[in-house]
């Protein structure tokens, strides 16, 4: 009897909470989507969730794009985020710290703790559940289920294999972990060798179990072990609690709520204050900072803003600043915004880095430490808008690839995630001119007899081009390249525009980029 004891699983509870990421999706952002509508979450161009509107229209887990949206055209795709569904999913673990301090973390929407700790402060296994799920209730999931068995993988099949309508709890009595896994398909235990072992005629858990574990270790090693292990209801991982993160958000509450930009940007002062003291305990600096401001009458406004070097109080407050005079400018349009007065103000942290690499420096700041401040200066008194920095973004045309960005914004990415250029069919390689002109320069590309040269239906020139003729200027030109097409929008005759490309050089060394678009000829930039 004390040898079983000694061996016996400690016991594990485990919330669930089912379609964690379709959740995430209705619970986060500026415009969260309806629960109620057809939503799948995509990764890899697979359903990885869905919610109960898709699934009755037959999207599931584990099909193609074309597929789901092949059952539910209507269906909203959303690419899955893991950043997203961890940020949802922290006020859950909060709310449930709050009952029962030792949560582990495994995936967002799941987590696990001791049974034991709960179960005696709440009267038993049931009550503690039942209070645990209650808990995730009250932040405003609607389904949430709770699994109590000996070890976490036999708890969380407890969670998932459902419950009794009206009761989010199963319970799996000491000793029966085995015997409650044995009908359970083997895809629940590692999807990657489902296949194989259905091969070999092994579908249930169960069957898993029945072939040993030294034959399953003389396959697969020691996983093998660990899945004879679970499948037989021994679960040797124990629940490891996480270190609570230390709580670097603040909040500024207005009661009655506030209209007045400048009466909302003095209530955030002392918050912003104790956020940066915060951060300084903590030997970190904010570089990207989260402001969601909340009206009374429900509506949200969440805004990430950047940094070139690191927040301070008086960042934070400007920040505030410029996000209300956005959402007044946006609600006067009639785009959206904030509608009502502000009854809350909050600041979190988006991005952090050490303190150490913000240092001033060891013999007065550098050049580019002095030009920040200047500007972030300049900035403060007139506005977000006041200082603008040059970037190169993305399109096919030169003027339209120069773009002005808010000093400390990050611009958007004329980049694909591994650094290669994004596909702009038609768009000039580098090395790109120095001068490019806003709007093109009218310009005269003629050949030797003094006549228009023009491109044909066929992308053809109808002469070799001699001189070029800029301002009333005529030069001579040595050597040129080209056409090379640029059709866009060929679809939209509205919108429609096909042009071509040259390279000149004239008798003066100037190279030009040239264009020629309906008989006409236009510099687009010069080669400095």
């Amino acid at each position: 009897m004390g040898a079983n004891t000694a061996e016996a699983a400690p016991r594990s509870l485990v919330v669930w909470v089912p379609d964690w990421p379709v959740v995430a999706l209705t619970r986060d952002g500026d415009d969260p989507l309806d629960a109620a509508e057809p939503i799948a979450v995509f990764h890899k161009g697979v359903v990885v969730a869905c919610s109960a509107a898709a699934r009755a229209e037959g999207v599931r887990r584990g099909q193609r794009r074309r597929d789901a949206q092949a059952r539910c055209p209507q269906v909203t795709v959303v690419e899955a985020d893991p950043v997203r569904d961890h940020r949802a999913f922290a006020p859950l673990i909060a709310q449930i710290e709050e009952q029962a301090p030792g949560v582990q973390l495994l995936q967002p929407g799941l987590c696990a703790l001791r049974a034991r700790g709960p179960a005696r402060y709440f009267g038993g296994e049931a009550a503690a559940a039942t209070v645990l799920a209650g808990a995730v209730q009250a932040t405003g999931v609607a389904e949430v289920r709770v699994g109590i068995a000996d070890g976490t993988f036999t708890a969380e099949q407890a969670a998932r294999s459902g419950t009794r309508p009206g009761d989010p709890v199963r319970i799996v009595p000491a000793g029966q972990a085995a015997a409650f896994l044995a009908p359970l398909p083997v895809t629940v235990l590692d999807e990657e060798l489902a296949p194989l072992f259905a091969r070999l005629g092994v579908q249930t858990l169960g069957e898993v179990a029945a072939l040993g574990a030294d034959r399953l270790t003389e396959r697969f090693g020691a996983r093998g072990a660990r899945l004879h292990a679970l499948a037989a209801g021994r679960d040797p991982r124990l629940v490891a609690p996480r270190t609570p993160p230390p709580e670097l958000h603040r909040e500024a509450v207005f009661e009655p709520p506030v209209e007045i930009a400048d009466q909302i940007a003095f209530g955030v002062r002392v918050p912003a204050e104790e956020f940066v003291a915060r951060l300084g305990q903590a030997g970190l600096v904010c570089t990207e900072l989260r402001v969601v401001l909340t009206g009374e009458n429900g509506d949200r406004s969440d805004r990430v803003w950047l940094h070139p070097g690191a927040f301070d109080a008086a960042a934070i407050v400007d920040r505030v600043r410029w996000q209300l005079a956005e959402q007044e400018q946006t609600g006067r349009s009639g785009t959206g915004g904030l509608r009502s007065a502000v009854v809350r103000v909050r600041i979190e942290p988006e991005a952090v880095d050490a303190a150490a690499h913000h240092t001033a420096r060891l013999f007065g700041s550098g050049p580019e430490e002095r030009v920040h401040r200047a500007l972030s200066r300049v900035q403060a008194m007139l506005g977000h808008q006041a200082v603008l920095t040059p970037e190169i973004g993305g399109g096919r045309w030169l003027a339209e690839r120069q773009r002005l960005v808010p000093w400390g914004d990050r611009g958007e990415d004329a980049r694909a995630p591994g650094g290669a250029e994004r596909p702009w069919p038609g768009s000039l390689p580098g090395p790109l001119p120095a001068t490019v002109f806003r709007a093109g320069m009218p310009v005269a590309v003629l050949d030797a007899d003094d006549d228009m040269v023009a491109v044909d239906a066929r992308g053809a020139l109808t002469a070799d081009p001699a001189v070029l003729e800029v301002g009333g200027r005529r030069r001579g030109i040595r050597t040129w390249a080209g056409p090379w097409p640029v059709i866009e929008r060929g679809w939209d005759p509205a919108r429609a525009r096909r042009a071509h490309r040259f390279q000149m050089v004239d008798d003066a060394q100037a190279a030009w980029l040239l264009v020629c678009e309906e008989g006409g000829w236009q510099a687009e930039g010069i080669y400095d």
